[in-house]
This record gives C-alpha cells, structure tokens and sequence, in this order.
C-alpha cells in the first residue's frame, strides 16, 4: 500500500474573498443605505476569528502508511499503529459533515480532529485498502 497524505491551510484566496466580499458589502451598507454603524460593528465582530485564522495560517494534515496513523492540527500531533485499531467509525451528522472516530482494540475512542480530515470517501477507501474495518452510520440523534 502506497502512503496516503493530506494536508490542509487555513490560509486561502477563496476565504480572503470571502471577508473581502463581507467587508465590502458592509460598507456599501453604512454608506449606501445608512446601515446603521454598531450593527455593522456587530458583524464584523463576527469575522474575527475568520480573520485570525487566514493570519495565523494554521496547518493540519493527515497521513496514513502501512504501519500508522498520523494526524496534526496546530500544536497537535498524534500517531496510531494500524494494529491498534479495531475499526474506523464515520458518523453523518444533521449538518452533513462527517465525524471521523477510531475505536481502539482496548475499545477506547479516539476522534479525528475534524480540520484534519480530507475528503471522507476518498479517506474512507484508503482506509478499506489499509485492511481496517470502516462502519458508516448517518443521522443518528445522540
């Protein structure tokens, strides 16, 4: 098995477009319509940590070998042998995203952090093709 890697940054053109659009438009808003200034404030407030993000340009990743699991996000880093896994669970939440838990021979879990994660039916093949167990389960309530 070849080795599988992901990596991600939270720095992008597609969200510098994105605040730049909301930043815009708010002030099309103050100036064009009298938006009212505190509740502009209010929104803006609500960028921040959009905002910290791009500048910080955090990094997360992924890698998956014949031997390990290896995941980083920020300051965090960890690594599972494949033998300790019993199973990798994929859980569809309401709001589509997907929870991604490994469940450990010692039946302790371990959940993926999800900025970390690629795409989840890519991963969940290259998963199969590691010889692990994967379980789907989707909107379940608790």
């Amino acid at each position: 098995m070849e080795e599988f890697q992901y990596h991600h940054r939270s720095r992008s053109w597609r969200a510098l477009a994105i605040l730049g659009a909301i930043y815009v438009l708010l002030l099309a808003g103050v100036v064009a319509i009298d938006l009212v200034w505190w509740i502009a404030a209010i929104a803006v407030l609500c960028t921040l940590p959009a905002v910290y993000e791009f500048f910080t340009d955090r990094r997360a990743g992924l890698t998956l070998s014949a031997q390990d699991l290896c995941w980083f996000t920020g300051t965090l880093t960890q690594e599972v042998p494949l033998d300790d896994i019993k199973s990798v669970r994929f859980d569809t939440r309401w709001d589509l995203s997907v929870r991604v838990t490994l469940i450990l021979q010692n039946d302790r879990k371990l959940r993926l952090p999800h900025e970390c994660l690629p795409p989840h039916r890519d991963f969940e093949s290259r998963l199969k093709q590691a010889g692990l167990r994967v379980e789907r389960h989707h909107f379940a309530i608790f």
